[in-house]
């Protein structure tokens, strides 16, 4: 754990300010949630609390269904990055931090269907962008997306059905999040 010479006091109502320059490097937001941890050291551990990474089996199973039976190259992510990925390189996607193109675009609420002039990439240094993508949402949060890539050079699919199993699984993965 690393140190930051930061210390800040509890006040009457039990509340600690988390400092700006660790909300901002860890991005975390206002209305984020945390969890909070303890350990035998007496340590007060604050986690990102990430509702689709609790399913990050589930969410692989779906990328790696939706890649197999029809041939999509799917990321799935939470707010902050990669938790899924099937057609791409797993080792270049997964766990990687999310371009703010890629994080403004899952702000909308809305599909998004890309086009020959617009290339968002998910994450920096990427060779694909975004085809097409679905924020993932639950209880009214946006807690992730769904999106399908496409390689540099190729061009983008322009079929109906990928802007539909693209919302299937972001509709079916917020929905588990909820129960």
């Amino acid at each position: 754990m690393k140190a930051t010479g930061i210390v800040r006091r509890i006040d009457d109502l039990g509340r600690v300010v988390i400092p700006k320059e660790i909300r901002r490097t860890m991005r975390i937001r206002e209305g984020d949630p945390l969890e909070i941890y303890t350990d035998r050291d007496g340590e007060v551990i604050f986690k990102k609390y990430s509702p689709i990474g609790e399913w990050s089996q589930i969410a692989a199973q779906y990328a790696e269904t939706l890649n197999k039976t029809c041939g999509l190259s799917v990321i799935i992510c939470d707010r902050d990055a990669v938790i899924a990925a099937a057609g791409v390189s797993k080792r270049e996607y997964s766990d990687r931090r999310l371009t703010p193109e890629f994080e403004e675009l899952m702000e909308t609420r809305s599909l998004y269907s890309g086009d020959e002039n617009e290339r968002i990439s998910v994450i920096e240094g990427g060779n694909h962008y975004v085809s097409c993508a679905m924020p993932i949402v639950s209880d009214g949060d946006i807690i992730g997306c769904v999106a399908s890539l496409c390689a540099e050079g190729s061009r983008k699919a322009e079929d109906f059905p990928e802007s539909k199993l693209i919302q299937t699984a972001a509709s079916f993965l917020g929905r588990q999040t909820e129960a």
